[in-house]
This record gives C-alpha cells, sequence and structure tokens, in this order.
C-alpha cells in the first residue's frame, strides 16, 4: 500500500499559496517544484567548474584535474 499523496496547488492563487505555506514547515510534507516548461535543469557548480578545467586543461596542455580537486 502506498503511503504518499500526491497534490497540485495552484499558487498563482493567495489560497494556494498559504496551503503551501502552511505545508513547508511540516516535517511528513516534502515539497517539489517542477521547472517552467522550456527550462532545462541548470547545472550543478561542478559540472560547471569540471567543464572549465576541461577548457584550462586544453589551453595550457596539461591536466589541470590533476592540480584541482573538485
Amino acid at each position: 500500500m502506498n503511503n504518499k499523496v500526491i497534490a497540485t496547488i495552484d499558487v498563482s492563487r493567495p489560497s494556494g499559496r498559504k496551503i503551501v505555506r502552511e505545508l513547508q514547515n511540516k516535517r511528513a510534507v516534502t515539497l517539489e517544484y517542477p521547472l517552467p516548461e522550456g527550462i532545462e535543469k541548470a547545472p550543478t557548480h561542478k559540472e560547471v567548474f569540471s567543464k572549465l578545467l576541461d577548457d584550462l586543461s586544453e589551453d595550457y596542455g596539461i591536466d589541470m584535474h590533476e592540480h584541482v580537486k573538485l
């Protein structure tokens, strides 16, 4: 038996925002905010920094990942 309930709350209305405010401090509640359509998940800071190290490695001809720990 599934002990979870999934609800969709319209936060564009004051009553929806009030419900979310009341739920967000409850221990048994986990809120998930979906990304708007057309927006992709942003890369993590580690992914961005790793890409930067890849670019620096290519520019300077050495493996920058060996010299910098993530």
